[in-house]
């Protein structure tokens, strides 16, 4: 009974899981779950385990997310009991399948957090609490940490654009992986691959700071950057440099078509898959330093491939589901 008993607590804590994510999901349901957790000290924690759960899937793979799919969706034996296993299966083809948010909500000691999640190829528009309007790009993460003195956002992967409310008392501050972009009344895009950072103001100014220094090197102090800058943070070198860019180049991945300045093919190819239902590959390291410049409309990523090849001495091959970019002196597998 008590095993019942406990699969049951999973199986609920797992469809508030999914309907914490809804597109309708409202202040109701938020407080109907506030609700629920408060009954008994092992909702929470139940919810706690699935949401651990979740986070573990969404940083595999696009390959190891497909395999785990597809062994969690096997359809149960006759008159079988359930298992916590296909709590795990509906939390996973849910969150592959289509743009998600409000992951998680921590109200104590003031300080109210929250993740919102986006899936492959859909891009989301949020509105935060205090009004700032946020366009979150393909496949991306970030969380939210707001307060009465502060307001932070971590862009864990992917791309975000913010259009601030300006609260001279609350700080709007972005930080993705070194680099920290502080709010100064204006509109502007962070794009993280990995460790590289971009930064796009397309109205007003920010302060950028490289919070990660190393011990023993001097502090340049913050990097003040206004409307029509874009700054680029190379981790390689834990340097930035400033160059110039458009609004409409800045925010064009919001009208499906993806701008890169003299970037690596590496960092190209990461964001396009963030837009592509096929992964892309590079097979060859040497391959991924070589420097981009151009446009890549989102919705014809198979004819920029098809075009690659005249431009980068590299074979563009296809291999199962999944899309290899290899030098031309490499043999074709057979």
């Amino acid at each position: 009974m008590a095993k019942n008993r406990q699969d049951d607590m999973l199986h609920i804590a797992a469809d508030w899981w999914v309907r914490l994510r809804a597109p309708d999901a409202s202040a109701d349901t938020m407080d109907q779950w506030l609700a629920w957790t408060q009954e008994d000290i092992r909702h929470l924690e139940t919810f706690e385990r699935v949401n651990e759960l979740a986070s573990r899937l969404d940083s595999l793979d696009t390959l190891s997310r497909q395999s785990l799919i597809k062994a969690f969706a096997q359809p149960p034996a006759p008159r079988r009991p359930w298992l916590p296993l296909a709590a795990a299966a509906s939390v996973a083809i849910v969150m592959l399948s289509g743009a998600m948010y409000l992951a998680w909500s921590n109200r104590e000691g003031g300080v109210h957090t929250r993740v919102y999640n986006s899936a492959i190829a859909q891009n989301r528009n949020i509105t935060l609490s205090d009004g700032t309007q946020v366009a979150l790009g393909a496949a991306s993460t970030m969380t939210t940490q707001f307060s009465q003195g502060q307001r932070r956002v971590d862009l864990k992967n992917g791309e975000a654009f913010f259009q601030v409310v300006h609260d001279h008392s609350r700080p709007f501050v972005v930080r993705a992986g070194d680099i920290s972009v502080r709010d100064i009344g204006t509109a502007f895009d962070v794009r993280r691959t990995g460790e590289r950072v971009t930064i796009a103001v397309t109205q007003g100014r920010v302060e950028i700071t490289d919070v990660n220094q190393k011990p023993g090197e001097t502090k340049s102090g913050a990097l003040e950057v206004t409307a029509g800058q874009l700054v680029s943070y190379d981790p390689g070198t834990s340097s930035m440099t400033v160059g110039s860019i458009t609004p409409e180049q800045a925010t064009a991945w919001r009208d499906d078509r993806l701008e890169f300045i003299d970037e690596p093919l590496s960092v190209v190819i990461a964001n396009l898959n963030r837009y592509s239902t096929r992964p892309l590959h590079i097979a060859d390291g040497d391959l991924g330093k070589l420097s981009y410049t151009g446009s890549i409309r989102t919705d014809a990523i198979d004819s920029w491939l098809d075009a690659l090849p005249q431009v980068f001495p590299l074979r563009v091959s296809n291999e199962g589901n999944q899309v290899i970019l290899s030098d031309v002196e490499r043999a074709p597998r057979r």
